[in-house]
Order: C-alpha cells, then sequence, then structure tokens
C-alpha cells in the first residue's frame, strides 16, 4: 500500500478540504468585513484570515494526531458518555437541525429568489431539487473525492475568478470608504473576532470522518501517515481558503463607490455582479452560490450518516482501498444499509426544516451551537497536544468541565428572545458579564478553560503521587469503537 501521497493526490485531497468547509457564509463574511473594514481592510483581513483559516486547519490536524478516525474516537477517552452526547448534538446542530437546511434557503434567498420571485411553492420545488442531488451524490461516499475534490470546487473556483478577476482588473472604486465600527478601531481584532465566529472549528470536528475516510482511500493506511498527509492537505486547503477570503475582502472593500446602502455581503456580491456583467450577473451569483451550498450540503449530510453509521450501526463490509481516485465503482459499503436509512433520514428532516421551519429551529440550534463552539475549540486543542495528555486524561478533562460551565452561560445569551427576558436567565448572563473576562464578546470561556487546565494539572501530580505512576490510558483505548 501507498504511505506517501503523489504532489497531485495532496493536491486533490487539499481541494476536498477547501470544497467541504467552503459554503456560501464563507462567501458572505468576508465581503462585509471588507465593506466595513474600507481602508482597514488589511489589518481586518488579517486577523479574519488568522481564525477563519486557522481554526479549521488546526481542526483537522488535531484530528489526525490524535489517530482519531471520527469525532467520538477522538473524544471518547475523556468520557465515553461525553463523547457521545457531545458527538450527536455536533453532527446533528451543523447538520440536518442547522447547517444542511441552511445550505438550501441560503442559495435559494442569494441565487434564486431573484429570478423566480417568492412564491412559496418555488422554494419548495427547489429545496426538493436541491436534496435530491445532494442524496444521489452521498449514497456514495467513495465518491466524494471525486464529486467535491475534482468537479465542484474547480467549478466554484472558475465561477468565483469571473467575478474576483473582474474587481481586480477593474475595480469598482478607485478609493475605499473609511471604516465604520468595529473597524475604525482595532481592525485586527475586529477581524480576528469575525474569523473566529465563522465556527468553522465546528465543521473541522465534523468533516474528520469523511477526510480521514479519503485519505486511506488513497492507499494511506498507517495512522502516522494519514495524519501526516492530512496535515498537508489542511494546508493546501487553508491555503486556497486565505487566497479566496482576501480577494472577497478586497472586492467588498473597493465596491463602496458602485453598491450602495448594502447591509450584507450578499447585497454587495449580488451588486458587484450586476456592476460587472449587468443582468447575466445574478445568473452567475446564483451559479456561484449553488455550487458552494451544494458541495458542503453533499459533504455534511454524508459526514451525518457515516457518523451515526458508525455510533449506531456496524459497518459488515469494506472493499479493498483503492490507489487511484475514481478507479471502477469501488466504495464502501456500510452494515445493512443502515447508512443509506441516516442518509434518508437526514435528507427529508432537512427538506422538511428548510421548507417548514427554519427560522424555528434556528432559534433553538444556536443556543446549542453556542454552547459546543468553545467545547470544539478545546477539543480541538486536545487533540493537537494529544502526545503530551494521552497519559495525562485528568488535564483535558477538568478543561472540557471548566469550559462547559462557562459555555453554558452563552447558551443562555444565545437563547430566543422572550426566552433571554426571563428575569432567572437575565441574572445569570449578568452574573457571567461581570464575572467572565470577554464574555460580551464570546471568549468568556477562555479564563475558565485555563483555571480548568490548572487544576487539572494539580489533579494528574497528586494522582501521580497517590499511585507512584502516572494514570494512563492508551490511545488504542481511546480508540476503540463503540
Amino acid at each position: 500500500m501507498k504511505q506517501r501521497l503523489h504532489p497531485s493526490r495532496t493536491l486533490l485531497l487539499g481541494s476536498l478540504v477547501f470544497g467541504l468547509f467552503f459554503g456560501a457564509g464563507n462567501l458572505i463574511f468576508p465581503v462585509q468585513l471588507g465593506r466595513e473594514a474600507g481602508q482597514a481592510v488589511l489589518p481586518a483581513t488579517l486577523g479574519f484570515l488568522l481564525t477563519a483559516v486557522g481554526l479549521p486547519v488546526l481542526g483537522v490536524m488535531a484530528s489526525a494526531r490524535a489517530g482519531a478516525s471520527s469525532l467520538f474516537t477522538m473524544t471518547r477517552p475523556l468520557s465515553r458518555r461525553f463523547a457521545l452526547v457531545f458527538t450527536c448534538a455536533l453532527y446533528l446542530t451543523i447538520g440536518p437541525l442547522f447547517a444542511i437546511p441552511r445550505t438550501a434557503t441560503v442559495s435559494f434567498e442569494i441565487g434564486v429568489r431573484p429570478l423566480v420571485g417568492d412564491r412559496p411553492a418555488w422554494l419548495v420545488a427547489f429545496a426538493a431539487v436541491f436534496f435530491v442531488v445532494t442524496a444521489l451524490v452521498a449514497l456514495r461516499p467513495g465518491r466524494l473525492m471525486d464529486m467535491i475534490g475534482r468537479y465542484l470546487t474547480p467549478v466554484f473556483l472558475l465561477l468565483l475568478s469571473l467575478l474576483v478577476g473582474a474587481a481586480f482588473l477593474v475595480p469598482m472604486s478607485a478609493t475605499t470608504a473609511p471604516p465604520v465600527a468595529p473597524y475604525d478601531g482595532h481592525a485586527l481584532t475586529a477581524g480576528l473576532l469575525d474569523g473566529y465566529n465563522t465556527m468553522d472549528a465546528l465543521a473541522a470536528l465534523a468533516f474528520a470522518i469523511v477526510l480521514v475516510d479519503a485519505t486511506r482511500r488513497l492507499g494511506v493506511t498507517s495512522p502516522r501517515r494519514t495524519a501526516a498527509e492530512l496535515g498537508k492537505a489542511g494546508l493546501v486547503g487553508g491555503a486556497a481558503m486565505a487566497i479566496v477570503y482576501s480577494s472577497l475582502a478586497y472586492l467588498g472593500a473597493t465596491s463602496a463607490g458602485a453598491v450602495a446602502d448594502a447591509d450584507n455581503g450578499g447585497v454587495v456580491l449580488a451588486g458587484a455582479a450586476h456592476h460587472y456583467f449587468g443582468a447575466a450577473g445574478q445568473y452567475l451569483i446564483a451559479a456561484i452560490v449553488l455550487v458552494a451550498c451544494l458541495k458542503t450540503a453533499i459533504g455534511l449530510t454524508a459526514a451525518c450518516a457515516e457518523m451515526f453509521d458508525g455510533l449506531f450501526g456496524a459497518r459488515t463490509a469494506t472493499v479493498a482501498e483503492v490507489g487511484e481516485v475514481g478507479a471502477g465503482d469501488a466504495t464502501q459499503a456500510h452494515g445493512g444499509g443502515r447508512y443509506r436509512w441516516w442518509l434518508l433520514l437526514f435528507v427529508v428532516v432537512s427538506f422538511a426544516i428548510a421548507t417548514l421551519g427554519l427560522e424555528t429551529i434556528i432559534g433553538i440550534s444556536l443556543p446549542v451551537l453556542m454552547f459546543l463552539y468553545p467545547l470544539a475549540i478545546v477539543v480541538v486543542l486536545t487533540g493537537l497536544a494529544w502526545e503530551h495528555v494521552a497519559h495525562r486524561l485528568a488535564v483535558p478533562r477538568a478543561v472540557v468541565a471548566f469550559t462547559a460551565a462557562a459555555a453554558f452561560f452563552d447558551l443562555l445569551a444565545a437563547l430566543p428572545e422572550g426566552a433571554a427576558a426571563h428575569p432567572t436567565v437575565q441574572a445569570l448572563t449578568g452574573f457571567a458579564e461581570r464575572l467572565l473576562p470577554g464574555y460580551a464578546i464570546g471568549f468568556g470561556w477562555v479564563l475558565p478553560a485555563l483555571v480548568g487546565l490548572i487544576v487539572g494539572i494539580a489533579i494528574h501530580v497528586l494522582l501521580r503521587r497517590r499511585d507512584g505512576v502516572a494514570p494512563a490510558t492508551t490511545r488504542s483505548e481511546g480508540a476503540a469503537r463503540p
């Protein structure tokens, strides 16, 4: 079996990394940043890249370094119960209960609605076609490398290059506008916060199962080589994200003279497309957003189905690893068709939410996401330091426990308006704002995590002195399947 990928295969795997992460939201955020940062676009973009690119790339590397084939196996050494609850909650909220249905609604709102009008029937018809295509592609997980890495990502980049290329060749404005809040003070810090708030660290943990599987399908079977190849692919995908993010931020920064009264990045993109291509610009935007959303929806749906199949059903057959991507019809078989049943369930639920109640489910899912995000970052850091904490599990367990306690207040702050106004909730969030530095900007968990680190180290030292040896758990024990 091959243990070192040819550069062309690394590039293909990096294309898959980029394709999975870069959805419609990733199009909008940097454009809005550039629009508001104006003359401060360079430091703002740098800050944005450090977190919007750095966190997901670190997430990919963390999964690989921990020797884990999935989020569950990565977190199981901390606690089996925590691993199960955390994994299910993360996959459901960034999967069928939030992110997957939003891929359909966002692509419809930005790309299709301006062309067909506001009739609800159009959304239903569009979502039906969108999720049928998603299901048909995701039914064969062995082809994801081809469909996303080889085809959809290059098509997306080609379409996007038409727009950003025009912005570089013929800028919409000769000068950029002065920055507005929050970029008029500390643009670098504001960019850091914007990148942090993309929450792509959650997606990095969710996509680990797809990326590890794709690497193994390329013939890499050694855990150490898998980690190395995924690390290189993560850097390739991260570099592509950085280039695209920077280009979109520049487009936003130079748009003020041509696109007036734009309250979000989607409006700026549509205005820029119309500025350069006239009426045909709307079709270009529709194609860009549709491809961006479709590839992310396919990846998320496949990842969710594979994860739940692994948690609640046994795989009974696996064909041999193939050295050439797309060679023959080799695909991974899932026990008793459970993968297909999970896939069908998630597609149906996503369709129902997209067409019937996305706003309601967002009100429920967003608080859960706010609770999970600090935990995800802690898990990523644990994975990166796995060689140092695998035999000192008191440390990451304490960090996770203290972080979870602080993240609970983030959950309360993100509750729907009616629930957030309850006197008890108001009292608790007010207490957190007074007690936790950085709480107002989403970093209230950092100090508790550091306290947990100190407590965990102290517990480890005490246990070592009591037992005469360090408490240990092996990586193989942590990686055992449920």
